[in-house]
């Protein structure tokens, strides 16, 4: 094992056995660097690595510290990575997207608030009937996100917001090659909309299901 390596795998066992947690700051980098049996020069590699990721907060004349650990600050760096995605994935992406955000979908059946359904309203309402491809594929990130946000899953919610970006060119293109896609998104995501005001989980997983599929579908013939 490379030095840093060992080094990053130290300072996690630390903080998954409870020895540092979120919000500790580390001891100075020499104690620590004899604590653990690592050179400075180690120890100081594997802290940028991990601030990188951000399990480790980095404040100039403070210290270091460890970070909430917060799920979504964490998966901030799926985010990063799947940036780099080829074009010829983003099918997987829909295909993990269909199994994920319909479950999502309904846990907000259940638990999504009354002022929070009449914003996803309010949010279609503005639209109107015939938006734009870039500001409906735009809608469609924030009304997806609201209800994900609803399904008080932080985990989920972090994982789908990281993957939404690779298929959004996708949806774009949709938009605008294939006939009646912008009328038939506006449907679906009323029919979204109306299952989880009738609170029926099983409706809105399977119109979530649905308006995932076709844009799968629609891109896979197109391939």
């Amino acid at each position: 094992m490379a030095v840093t390596d060992e080094a990053i795998e130290k300072i996690k066992a630390m903080i998954v056995s409870g020895a540092l947690r979120p919000g500790d700051r580390l001891p100075k980098e020499s104690e620590l660097a004899a604590e653990l049996g690592l050179s400075r020069n180690s120890l100081r590699e594997a802290v940028r690595a991990l601030s990188l990721i951000r399990i480790l907060d980095v404040r100039q004349g403070d210290g270091t510290y460890v970070t909430s650990l917060d799920p979504q600050l964490l998966l901030e760096a799926l985010s990063f990575v799947v940036d780099f995605h080829r074009d010829d994935t983003v099918l997987e992406f829909l295909a993990v997207r269909r199994i994920l955000e319909p479950a999502a979908t309904a846990m907000a059946a259940v638990r999504i608030s009354e002022q929070q359904l009449d914003a996803l309203t309010a949010q279609l309402d503005k639209l109107g009937e015939d938006p734009s491809v870039e500001d409906l594929v735009a809608c469609d990130l924030e009304f997806h996100r609201g209800i994900v946000h609803s399904s008080g899953n932080s985990v989920l919610c972090s994982l789908l917001d990281g993957l939404s970006g690779p298929t959004t060119r996708a949806r774009i293109w949709r938009g605008l090659t294939q006939e009646d896609a912008v009328a038939r998104t506006l449907r679906e995501h009323r029919a979204i909309l109306d299952a989880l005001r009738d609170r029926d989980a099983d409706a809105a997983r399977s119109w979530a299901t649905v308006h995932i599929a076709s844009v799968e579908q629609w891109l896979r013939s197109t391939l």
